[in-house]
């Protein structure tokens, strides 16, 4: 009846191993799931910042954010060769008499 023993402390250790090993092999799998989502988490997070400022990019540059052209006035050359006299009235003309005047 000794061998009831053995046998019995024999199926208890190879259930611990079992289990043992389920366990390791649990925690690797673990691991490297972990490691395959921060991988994709990651590249996804990368790649939505690169989407975002190419978005950005584009809407100031043609898009509605563009600004608007603003018209510049160039000074065309009157047929006379003068200048053209003002048309604002608060600003000074100048003398045509072609003496310099004197500054205190």
């Amino acid at each position: 009846m000794a061998t009831g023993g053995k046998d019995r402390d024999a199926r208890a250790a190879r259930e611990r191993a079992r289990l043992y090993q389920a366990r390791r092999q649990f925690h690797q799998d673990q691991a490297r799931r972990r490691r395959r989502d921060n991988l994709i988490g990651g590249i996804a997070g990368g790649l939505l910042i690169l989407g975002l400022a190419a978005v950005q990019t584009a809407y100031f540059v043609a898009g509605p954010g563009a600004p608007e052209p603003t018209p510049t006035s160039t000074p065309s050359p009157s047929p006379s060769g003068m200048t053209p006299a003002p048309t604002d009235s608060s600003t000074p003309v100048p003398d045509t008499t072609g003496t310099p005047t004197p500054t205190p």
